[in-house]
């Protein structure tokens, strides 16, 4: 079949909730991807942030290889080794003390969520525990994640959610301040906005929550499922100031295209929280997955994966500013790292379709900001030809 009767066949079988580009791609190479009639496309969008060492990686296919042939599942009934030795680099490269693993960033946040609420009824005995987020954050679709999103449009269809959510606003403490009260048990947020925009939460904001949370005794929990695994130059983007979370919830590059998160936790949330019986999962954490996230770890120390980022990142934040002096349409860049953004002063649709047709894939962060989330090994030259394309766009447009 071609790819005109694939994606027909696609419409046919799947649930209608994606608004798919209408290409059907069948493997990748670095970080170039091919479609069924071997077009090459140049990929900063790494399937949303996941594919940090880019695509037909041998050694990571040989591992997942050699492991499928071992052992896939057991459930957690039983130890397996993959899962010990992922958690091991997991807990060095993150710095916190307990791993949970989880099979996406979404039931991470469901994890980190009830860790929480737990820890509070353990210190009170109350039910009624609130959480502060942030507006225009996004944690996942799920009922948990939901709750905590701060995007209405996401959440109205599915209310009530679970318990009471307040939102702030990123960056302006105050605001979190007007929620506080003798109930809340978690503060939540992304150290780097990921569907919001791309807005870095600031050293200041970050070090007053970490201050205001050891004062009352707050959960501190960080969402760095887009924003971690290196795309900021550092492992985790909190640690760009060292100000640590309680609760830190990781997924997307972790298992590099094999649906593998985690929540983690220190040492005083795991001795005061969730216990036998109160959390699990069938497939999180089994021998499949955290090889995939063992041989991503032990990748990105090996290969200074986090190291390249920082040498290449600026690279393509100053060719993105320079655009945005060139071209009056664009109003802002935002971002850090190979997490970055322009803001432009219309819909992107048009651009990212025309940039789709020159072989560019890009994809969006809201209705007007194009979003740059390249495999973290792209090179300077990558950034040259992802620009090159992109003018084009902006010119004809």
């Amino acid at each position: 079949m071609n790819m005109k009767e694939y994606i027909d066949q696609a419409e046919a079988a799947l649930l209608h909730t994606y608004n798919r580009y209408q290409i059907v791609l069948d493997h990748g190479d670095g970080v170039y991807l091919y479609d069924m009639d071997g077009k090459k496309y140049l990929d900063f969008v790494g399937g949303i942030a996941v594919f940090a060492l880019g695509y037909n990686n041998k050694e990571y296919n040989d591992a997942l290889k050699d492991q499928i042939d071992k052992l896939i599942h057991t459930s957690n009934y039983y130890y397996n080794v993959p899962a010990i030795e992922a958690a091991k680099k997991l807990k060095k490269a993150s710095g916190m003390d307990r791993v949970f693993f989880t099979n996406s960033g979404a039931e991470s946040m469901e994890g980190a969520i009830k860790a929480a609420r737990k820890y509070a009824y353990n210190k009170d005995g109350r039910t009624d525990h609130e959480i502060i987020a942030m507006n225009h954050s996004f944690h996942g679709r799920t009922m948990g994640a939901l709750a905590v999103t701060g995007n209405p449009k996401y959440r109205e269809a599915f209310e009530p959610l679970i318990g009471t959510v307040h939102f702030a606003e990123l960056n302006d403490f105050d605001s979190v301040l007007k929620y506080v009260n003798d109930r809340t048990c978690a503060i939540i947020l992304e150290p780097v906005q990921g569907e919001g925009g791309l807005q870095p939460a600031t050293e200041e904001f970050l070090t007053a929550l970490r201050k205001l949370c050891d004062e009352k005794d707050i959960l501190l929990i960080f969402d760095e499922v887009q924003c971690g695994m290196g795309r900021t130059g550092y492992m985790y983007a909190w640690q760009r100031f060292g100000i640590k979370p309680d609760i830190m919830t990781s997924a997307k590059a972790l298992g590099c295209g094999v649906p593998v998160g985690a929540f983690l936790m220190t040492e005083r949330v795991a001795a005061n929280s969730l216990t036998s019986g109160d959390h699990g999962t069938t497939y999180g954490g089994n021998p499949l997955a955290t090889a995939a996230a063992d041989k991503v770890l032990e990748i990105y120390e090996r290969d200074h994966i986090v190291e390249h980022v920082r040498e290449t990142a600026p690279y393509l934040e100053q060719k993105l500013k320079g655009l945005m002096d060139k071209y009056p349409c664009i109003l802002e860049h935002r971002g850090i790292g190979f997490m970055q953004g322009l803001r432009f002063d219309r819909p992107v649709g048009p651009i990212i379709n025309a940039a789709l047709e020159k072989g560019l894939l890009l994809i969006n962060a809201g209705a007007d900001i194009i979003r740059f989330v390249p495999p973290l090994i792209v090179t300077r030259e990558n950034i040259d030809d992802m620009v090159s394309i992109l003018e084009e766009c902006i010119e004809e447009l």
